[in-house]
């Protein structure tokens, strides 16, 4: 995995991304490789990258004109179903982590985070694919408490199997389907045959959208990355 992380910056407030900007330049490790105003314009940008300058992980704002950040999340996810995305937003609610989560986004930051927070959650992101707070444990531990608002989160038609589970905690640890199939004794088309089937029963997008479920349902924890 490249050590650089190519991060892309997407908010209509120039003073922001100049701020953050000027923040990431600090760190060796990380790059800004693309910026914008509003989401049309970074789709655009984005369609015309090589595959070496693509971003990893794209920084979305919420209050965007003429599309919303979770309007461009859903584009994103569509058309670029492996570009982690972190969230920037003042409004840090519950329905709203609740339905980002959804969404498959990589993690969900306040505009007055912490630098420490800020350089972490880029880091974890890139890394593992997602980054809570013990806040937002709490808050997706306060939306699971209702079963309908569970099943609005991941509409599970069937429970997974326990061999589907250990292929989904697998996946957390970032393993291959070939190092997945060597480990589970099964052939990489099989485990890609889970890995299918799990995505359509949790009704997610992506990887992050399976190891966020792993770690809401407690199949796997954050702590043991």
């Amino acid at each position: 995995m490249n050590s650089q992380i190519k991060i892309a910056l997407i908010d209509d407030e120039q003073l922001i991304l100049e701020g953050v900007k000027m923040l990431l330049s600090n760190e060796k490790n990380i790059s800004v490789c693309l910026t914008s105003n509003n989401g049309p314009d970074f789709i655009e940008k984005l369609g015309n990258l090589s595959e070496d300058d693509f971003p990893n992980i794209a920084l979305v704002d919420v209050q965007m004109q003429p599309m919303n950040g979770f309007e461009l999340v859903e584009v994103l996810k569509e058309k670029y179903p492996e570009l982690k995305i972190i969230i920037l937003s003042s409004h840090y609610k519950t329905s709203i982590l609740g339905y980002m989560v959804k969404l498959g986004v990589s993690a969900f930051l306040p505009k007055n985070s912490d630098r420490k927070t800020f350089i972490d959650a880029i880091t974890m992101v890139y890394k593992n694919g997602v980054f809570f707070t013990a806040e937002d444990h709490q808050m997706l531990f306060t939306y699971m408490n209702s079963s309908a608002k569970k099943k609005s989160l991941f509409e599970m038609e069937d429970e997974l199997s326990e061999r589907e589970k250990d292929v989904v905690k697998l996946i957390c640890q970032e393993y291959t389907n070939n190092e997945i199939g060597e480990k589970l004794f099964i052939s990489p088309r099989t485990v890609e045959s889970h890995r299918q089937r799990i995505l359509e029963k949790i009704g997610a997008k992506n990887t992050v959208g399976i190891v966020i479920y792993a770690v809401v349902n407690n199949i796997y924890s954050l702590d043991k990355i």
